[in-house]
C-alpha cells in the first residue's frame, strides 16, 4: 500500500521501521524474520517520509531491538532473532533491562490512517505467537506431569519411601 509523504504528523524513524516489519511479516506470513537490508529497503520503498532519511539503518541495527543494550535508543520494536535478523517484538521476547517499560509499538496518533490498521493486525499477531510458543513448549507442556507420581501420598512419604534400604 503506497501512501503519500507525511505532512501534518511528523512521523518518527521508529515509527517508519515498525511499519515496514509489520508489512514485510503481513506480505511473508511463513516468514520467521528478515534481513536488515529487507527492512531497510521496504522502508525505502514505502516512502513515507522524503527524502529518505540515513536514520533508518542505525534504528533498525540498534535503536528498536528490545534484546541489544540501548544506545542511546531504547525502543522495543524489533527482536534480534539471529545476528543480521530481525522481526517484530511480542510479548514474552527477552527484552534487555535498560528497555523495559520502552514503547513497543506506534501509538494510534503517530502514525499515517493508512496505516493504523497495522495496530489491531499487530495486537492480534502478537497475542497468537505468544499463545503458539506456550503451546509448543516442551518445558511448559511437563507442566503436572509428574502429578500422579504423589497422587496417594504426602511428597515426603513418597521419598521416605524411596530412600529405604539405603546405605
Amino acid at each position: 500500500m503506497a501512501a503519500t509523504t507525511l505532512s501534518p504528523v511528523q512521523l518518527k524513524i521508529a515509527d517508519e521501521i515498525w511499519i515496514a516489519t509489520a508489512l514485510l511479516h503481513q506480505e511473508n506470513p511463513r516468514a520467521i524474520d528478515f534481513g536488515i537490508r529487507e527492512i531497510v529497503e521496504r522502508a525505502r520503498k514505502e516512502g513515507l517520509v522524503r527524502p529518505f532519511r540515513r536514520g533508518v539503518y542505525v534504528h533498525v541495527v540498534q535503536h528498536c531491538v528490545a534484546n541489544r543494550p540501548p544506545n542511546p535508543g531504547r525502543y522495543c520494536m524489533l527482536f534480534e532473532s539471529a545476528r543480521g535478523r530481525r522481526r517484530l517484538f511480542r510479548r514474552g521476547d527477552a527484552c534487555h533491562s535498560g528497555r523495559e517499560g520502552a514503547k513497543t509499538a506506534p501509538t494510534f496518533e503517530d502514525i499515517p490512517p493508512d496505516y493504523r490498521y497495522l495496530l489491531r493486525w499487530y495486537r492480534e499477531w502478537s497475542e497468537a505467537a505468544a499463545r503458539s510458543s506456550q503451546q509448543s513448549d516442551p518445558l511448559l507442556n511437563l507442566s503436572g506431569s509428574g502429578r500422579r507420581l504423589w497422587s496417594d501420598e504426602h511428597a515426603d512419604a513418597y521419598v521416605h519411601r524411596l530412600r529405604e534400604g539405603w546405605r
